[in-house]
């Protein structure tokens, strides 16, 4: 690759957490061009996985087969420590209601299938996300309702085969197809290997505005507490990502990995079963916290991608 192209791609790329706030402030103020490429999003996600899945390798995900303890762990701390924050800060906070319903939802959704692209820009460990975020999504369809029946005493049903339907489109399928075209195509992906992070970071840029844009009316209604609740509880679930991980003696990349992936719900999924259960206003704190993650999770990644860390064992 030429070397100019090179610096060029490894520059937009360390700056994600700008682009992030400039376009995110593009999107609020001019929601339209951005609003008319939501019927992209799943191909432009699948195409990022795609080129994840080409710099990734088999032994990668042998690595968390030979210890699949770590995915328990993770698996049982997202499940914990979401929702039950979720339910303390609202508690705390004297949110009303219907408030408290969407965010204890908010908490008790599984990963966030954008916390693998965060993952790989962070140098963190992609393929134990893969794995979480996949493991989340089978144990949702019970966990998710059941924990916001338990806390906030609401009752919903969770659309399992359409989520999964989606981790496979987007996910898993475009990953192996990546797989395949590193193994029988090695030494040309080599060559265009700065490429893969800058359509990552294009793509996690595009994805918060549209966010943004598609959320433009409810981000207005949002009182300042549900603000601090909502961004109390993603900070809240990083920090304690990072705990989990170092509790455990995981490498500094697993430690990266729970911090984005428990600081990162599935609150799209969120919005959409608050919306159709509980009405407009329990989307709220779902709606909010889609942007609050994407864009802490962005600046963490930012200064992670950066940094030299240890090999994963």
């Amino acid at each position: 690759m030429n070397p100019a192209l090179q610096r060029g791609l490894t520059l937009y790329t360390r700056y994600l957490g700008v682009w992030v706030i400039i376009f995110g402030v593009l999107a609020y103020f001019f929601p339209a061009p951005f609003t008319t490429l939501k019927s992209g999003n799943k191909v432009f996600f699948a195409l990022t996985m795609f080129g994840i899945g080409a710099v990734l390798s088999v032994d990668d995900f042998k690595r968390i087969a030979k210890n699949p303890i770590i995915v328990l762990i993770g698996s049982a701390a997202q499940f914990t420590i979401m929702p039950f924050s979720a339910f303390i800060i609202a508690r705390i906070l004297n949110l009303p209601p219907l408030i408290t319903v969407g965010l204890v939802l908010t908490g008790a959704a599984p990963g966030a299938m954008a916390s693998n692209v965060m993952s790989y820009i962070a140098k963190a460990d992609v393929a134990y996300s893969v794995s979480l975020t996949t493991v989340s999504t089978l144990l949702c369809p019970l966990l998710t309702p059941g924990l916001t029946y338990l806390l906030a005493r609401s009752r919903l049903e969770v659309p399992f085969w359409a989520m999964m339907l989606d981790v496979i489109i987007m996910v898993i399928a475009p990953l192996f197809a990546g797989f395949a075209v590193r193994h029988y195509f090695k030494k040309q992906v080599e060559r265009i290997l700065p490429v893969f992070p800058a359509i990552s970071v294009t793509f996690i840029v595009f994805i918060c505005s549209l966010v943004i844009a598609l959320n433009r009316n409810r981000l207005l209604d949002a009182t300042l507490p549900i603000l601090a609740a909502v961004i109390i509880l993603n900070l809240w679930g990083m920090t304690a990502g990072y705990g989990v991980g170092a509790l455990f003696a995981m490498t500094t990349a697993r430690k990266r990995t729970l911090t984005i992936e428990i600081g990162m719900q599935n609150a799209g999924l969120g919005t959409t079963l608050a919306l159709q259960h509980f009405g407009p206003e329990a989307a709220i704190p779902a709606a909010f916290f889609v942007f609050i993650c994407i864009f802490t999770a962005s600046l963490a990644a930012a200064v992670w991608q950066r940094a030299k860390i240890e090999t994963i064992n």
